[in-house]
């Protein structure tokens, strides 16, 4: 591949990423808004991200198996005109039932793209420009994850929630043509049947297997914690004392910058300490940057999601990997399981934390998630001694 085709395919791809995850984490710093709006409780708001996060987990099980019949390129640009129109539709919502189903077609649609770009990526480029084109590509996982919230608080607090969905819209639209340009043909792919019966069996094989299930389970419990705090920190700071806005909501999305950090310095780190010590390691940080955001200050609680960020992505980015050296076969299947653990973690989460938010507050998320970090700080344990 020449380098200017190698170029344009991974800016493809890497706006295609933009789009998925800037519209997957798009109702996050809108939650009080919803719950406002709707009257409804703060576990009701809070599915308007969940039922998205789990549509995209089991798409992933659909969209890979399928691609590898049909085509890298038609389920990437399909799954994202699909998505662009789901986006535009809950602009117009009328009640919260409609809402919660559009953002269930949304999940769904926008997990075409992260389940087949590595796969077109593996075929396309050659091993030394596919590791540093996968690089890319997972910043821009983060990058859009972090506009989409900007781009949402921003527009409520102008406009509200309704024009946020919009102007996600118009912002995918402009990346979506740019996707539909740029990205080449395959040149490397080969149809496969679509067989059931293989996938079941490798995918039965992946959870039958101890060292893939245990970091299934690690990364799926931590995300479980962490991304469903995010959410209960904007409940926590849009009431008194803060009275924070949308705007500012979406601004504490910022710290997932930490994470990128920590993503990068995973595989340095990886050359000194086997893989579990360091999944422990980020994990021992997740607690102590939860305990941070005890201390009644809006510093401490910002000072915690940045910590909080360190550690989740230092031990999910190491999870990651050690899936893909410890599957012994259908690495694609084992990758794909994984991210559905990931996802479904953290569409439950909620379901979990809720209570204590509801009983004892801010203090009850924080002790219930020392629990689970508890429980995925003794899981590594389990890894590091097989």
């Amino acid at each position: 591949m020449q380098a200017a085709t190698y170029w344009r395919s991974t800016l493809a791809l890497c706006l295609g990423s933009f789009v998925v995850f800037s519209n997957l984490y798009t109702t996050q710093p809108l939650l009080p808004q919803f719950q406002q709006a709707f009257s409804i409780s703060s576990l009701e708001a809070n599915t308007s991200l969940a039922v998205a996060t789990l549509a995209l987990g089991f798409s992933l099980l659909v969209y890979g198996p399928l691609s590898d019949a049909v085509g890298r390129r038609v389920i990437i640009f399909s799954s994202l005109l699909v998505s662009l129109l789901a986006t535009f539709s809950l602009a117009f919502a009328p009640n919260f039932s409609t809402l919660l189903v559009l953002r269930a077609v949304q999940g769904f649609s926008l997990g075409g793209l992260p389940a087949v770009a590595l796969a077109y990526m593996a075929e396309e480029f050659s091993k030394p420009a596919l590791a540093k084109a996968v690089g890319i590509y997972i910043g821009a996982n983060s990058l859009g994850g972090i506009s989409g919230r900007l781009v949402a608080g921003f527009t409520a607090d102008a406009l509200g929630w309704q024009a946020s969905f919009l102007a996600s819209g118009l912002l995918s639209l402009v990346c979506i043509l740019l996707v539909l340009k740029l990205l080449p043909a395959s040149t490397n792919f080969q149809p496969k049947p679509l067989k059931i019966k293989p996938l079941i069996a490798s995918l039965t094989g992946h959870l039958v297997n101890p060292l893939l299930l245990v970091a299934f389970l690690i990364s799926g419990f931590n995300f479980f914690i962490f991304i469903n705090q995010y959410s209960y920190v904007t409940f926590l700071l849009a009431a008194e004392p803060w009275q924070l806005s949308s705007s500012w909501l979406g601004m504490l999305f910022l710290t997932y910058l930490a994470g990128t950090w920590s993503a990068s310095m995973s595989g340095k780190l990886a050359l000194k300490l086997a893989q579990p010590r360091i999944m422990q390691l980020g994990i021992v940080i997740l607690m102590l940057g939860s305990g941070l955001m005890l201390i009644p200050s809006l510093w401490a609680i910002l000072a915690g999601l940045l910590v909080n960020s360190f550690g989740f992505f230092l031990a999910h980015s190491t999870a990651t990997s050690w899936v893909g050296r410890k599957a012994e076969t259908a690495r694609a299947s084992a990758s794909a399981l994984y991210l559905v653990f990931y996802y479904t973690g953290a569409s439950t989460g909620s379901f979990y934390l809720d209570p204590f938010w509801q009983k004892w507050g801010w203090q009850g998320v924080i002790y219930a998630s020392w629990l689970i970090f508890a429980l995925t700080l003794a899981l590594a344990v389990y890894l590091y001694k097989q």
